[in-house]
């Protein structure tokens, strides 16, 4: 049997795992007797760990919030996990950078020895995708606002501003504009945050860019949520920064066979679909914004390539042939 101390450190764990424990299985996982679990969970609320039992026949334990900060209980790859996660906040775009920091050194102070060794020696650096314009910051209360209305179901009111306006990107920009729609998810693309919501005034799916809303208060009435369009958020949300809504995403899609094993296309096929056909030859199914942008991608492969299909690929293959002949002669 466990030593005490040790003992009310798993048993913490445990409760840390689930939402509801029943006390026979608690008791059966630390090897103890019931008696001896409700002794530990009184010593655990003496400490300040706010543990609500549950009454029955068989009887339970749950571990809720406190209006406190009771000590706090990290194994090794929840430490790893945390130090990571703060390292790296400063790049999602959240405006959390610097709060990200202090809780890091915050978390860090209260460590055991052993496990703060293993956050200082885990230094990460997080190195952005160059890009023409920095991705806009996004205040921390818009997300919790818009998080809270997706999570309670009830319709938000917003100033929208559009491209061009302070905070957003592209050229001359008007007077923001007041939207009204039903949230469904936050979600995260390429390095900013969108709403995906059901517009009530153009009773269609929209995205709306984190940065360019304003919330306005109060919310307006609860309502049942639609479904959303294939059933997922992601492929959604890739669709429609594709510039497609079909079940394809990409605007144009090519076929070809290519004179390379599947497994080295695979790594670098995106999200292309390999088939292989033999030991050196595989067929690869790819998708882009352009004919032209299609053929490129595939061509970096440096293979031998036939064409399936469309027409329009192999025209595309034709007219960029032309293009590196005539840079090939200067």
């Amino acid at each position: 049997m466990q030593k005490t101390s040790a003992r009310l450190l798993s048993l913490l764990s445990l409760l840390q795992t689930r939402r509801d424990w029943p006390g026979a299985l608690l008791a059966e996982r630390l090897d103890v007797s019931p008696r001896t679990v409700r002794r530990d969970v009184d010593r655990l609320r003496e400490l300040g760990y706010p543990i609500a039992s549950a009454k029955g026949p068989d009887g339970g334990y749950r571990l809720g919030a406190g209006s406190e900060l009771p000590p706090l209980l990290f194994d090794d790859e929840q430490a790893v996990a945390l130090a990571v996660a703060l390292q790296t906040a400063a790049a999602s775009g959240a405006g959390i950078g610097e709060a990200a920091e202090r809780a890091l050194n915050t978390v860090r102070q209260v460590m055991p020895a052993r496990l703060r060794h293993h956050m200082d020696v885990l230094r990460v650096t997080t190195v952005e995708r160059t890009a023409d314009r920095p991705a806009p910051q996004v205040d921390g209360g818009v997300l919790l606002t818009l998080s809270a209305a997706v999570h309670a179901r009830e319709v938000l009111r917003f100033d929208y501003a559009p491209v061009g306006a302070p905070g957003a990107s592209g050229g001359a920009g008007t007077a923001p504009r007041v939207r009204r729609a039903q949230p469904h998810h936050l979600v995260t693309w390429g390095g900013r945050w969108y709403l995906v919501a059901w517009d009530l005034d153009r009773e269609d799916w929209r995205t709306f860019r984190a940065d360019r809303i304003v919330p306005r208060v109060p919310t307006g009435p609860r309502f049942a949520p639609r479904a959303l369009p294939g059933g997922d958020v992601a492929a959604f949300v890739t669709a429609r920064f594709r510039g497609s809504d079909g079940p394809e995403g990409w605007p144009c899609r090519g076929e070809v066979l290519l004179d390379l094993p599947a497994a080295a296309v695979s790594r670098y096929g995106c999200d292309g679909l390999v088939e292989e056909l033999g030991p050196d030859r595989c067929r690869l199914v790819l998708g882009a914004w352009s004919w032209a942008g299609l053929a490129a991608a595939i061509g970096r492969f440096d293979a031998d390539v036939e064409v399936v299909g469309p027409p329009e690929l192999r025209a595309a293959f034709a007219r960029l042939a032309r293009r590196y002949a005539e840079a090939a002669a200067g």
